[in-house]
């Protein structure tokens, strides 16, 4: 029986390769230009901005200031806050007296000797801005913190759910701003004692730990360490955008690109490889902006952030057809570079130095990566099963044209032209659980079906040398 030869795709003309570095030119020229014009452009306000904690430590006890986002706050509370959604807010003496009752009801402090005497004061409205936020209403008050008597003030357990308890994708970041009992001489101020999310398996939020009797420095750094690992995870947990263009990435991992399609498929082996330099050249380029941002490279936000929608679609569009077959590493690793940026922006909120920056920095990043692997770990599987079955090529041009919508409406949005696509993206996020799990079960059903077909076929060859042998 003759075999039927294997054709082997044809290397690109020297045309195609021209063209192909043509538009990896014009994709560089154009990010240029995208972040030369952001740059003198006012801040968008896509980032979510964050509640901030500031405590100030006195011998008998810690007071300090709050900043809450007022859209946050009056959707947790379900108070009416004029101007909520950016415009400024007005407070009268009602509504700030509500205010105080709402966050003392959703904040308690204790310790080994009891609970602490929690007061909120002076509430007042604001317009501020952090980084990448753009200026957005807030609200301000004072925070006092009273022990029992002889209690000391260096070690308490902080349950907040102000806001959180709601608003489940918020950060509460709580600073230690000041010393006065000189415990923690030798730390660099602020420093930051930790992040008060909402713990994504459970559903609870855990209370903040904090422990500066013995080795200040380093209990405030290990309680930080901590909470920026955690944020880190969350970061990309909750960030759709971040998933987004890993993920667009992985879809043609599996795949065999030639002749401007993806026609076949590669070995697994080779698959995993791919994806494998593809997520540590994006690893190394975001690690490095990062560092670079968090240490205090003046980034403007908008660019930044409309950046990265561009680098979603591109993501998208060489999901549908190859535009730099081979060179995903490469165009993972300079959009990595935009992607860090983006997370140094959580860090520089805290406005953290010295060897509290280092440390948090690094168990920031490190949440990020194991996130980011374990976004790999869980999505490759079943999209190599399914690269190898006839339903992947509209799987996967369906993927990428979704993915492609959201991203023009985030670009669109962080330009500055309004869309309710990006609002539409950002839905995109809490939904993301199903969609792997989706994954995973059309993987397992398309690999169940395949196997009694082997046997069928196995069982027929078997009868047929029976028959022949008789």
């Amino acid at each position: 029986m003759a075999s039927t030869p294997v054709r082997t795709p044809r290397r690109p003309r020297r045309g195609a390769r021209t063209g192909m570095r043509g538009r990896l030119a014009a994709l560089t020229v154009l990010l240029s230009s995208l972040l030369l014009f952001l740059s003198t452009g006012p801040a968008s306000a896509h980032v979510v901005p964050s509640t901030v904690v500031q405590l100030d430590l006195h011998g008998n006890q810690i007071d300090g200031e709050v900043l809450l986002p007022a859209g946050d706050l009056a959707t947790a509370s379900g108070l009416t806050l004029t101007g909520a959604d950016g415009a400024g807010v007005t407070l009268d003496t009602v509504t700030a007296e509500a205010v105080a009752a709402y966050l003392t009801q959703h904040v308690q402090v204790s310790s080994d000797a009891g609970a602490w005497a929690v007061a909120f004061t002076d509430v007042a409205a604001t317009n501020t801005e952090q980084y990448g936020t753009g200026t957005f209403a807030a609200i301000t008050a004072d925070l006092v913190l009273t022990p029992p008597a002889g209690t000391d003030v260096h070690r308490f357990d902080l349950a907040w759910d102000a806001i959180v308890h709601q608003v489940v994708t918020a950060d509460i970041y709580v600073l230690l701003r000041s010393d006065g009992t000189g415990a923690t001489a030798g730390t660099t101020l602020p420093t930051s004692l930790g992040v008060v999310t909402t713990d994504t398996i459970t559903g609870t939020v855990p209370a903040l730990h904090v422990d500066l009797t013995s080795d200040a420095g380093a209990a405030a750094t290990a309680t930080g360490f901590g909470g920026m690992l955690t944020l880190g995870i969350s970061h990309i947990a909750e960030g759709t955008d971040h998933q987004l263009f890993l993920l667009t990435l992985l879809l043609p991992a599996p795949l065999l690109a030639a002749a401007g399609r993806w026609p076949g498929t590669v070995t697994t082996g080779k698959a995993v490889r791919r994806i494998t330099a593809t997520t540590l050249a994006f690893t190394i380029g975001h690690s490095v902006t990062l560092a670079a941002g968090a240490l205090g490279l003046p980034v403007p936000g908008q660019a930044v952030e409309a950046a990265i929608a561009l680098s979603i679609l591109v993501a998208a569009a060489h999901a549908v057809r190859p535009l730099f077959p081979g060179r995903e590493p490469l165009v993972a690793g300079a959009f990595g570079l935009v992607h860090g940026l983006a997370f140094a922006g959580t860090l520089t909120e805290l406005n953290l130095s010295g060897w509290e920056l280092v440390r948090s920095l690094l168990g920031f990043n490190l949440g990020i990566e194991l996130m980011q692997l374990a976004v790999v770990v869980l999505v490759l599987p079943p999209l190599v099963i399914l690269a190898r079955t006839s339903l992947y090529p509209r799987l996967r041009i369906t993927a990428a044209v979704l993915t492609g919508i959201a991203a023009t409406g985030w670009l669109l949005d962080r330009v500055g032209v309004p869309t309710p696509l990006a609002a539409g993206a950002d839905a995109l996020g809490p939904a993301s659980p199903l969609l792997a799990a989706a994954l995973w079960l059309l993987a397992a059903a398309t690999f169940l079906r395949r196997r009694p077909v082997r046997s069928a076929a196995q069982a027929e060859s078997q009868a047929n040398l029976i028959g022949a042998t008789r």
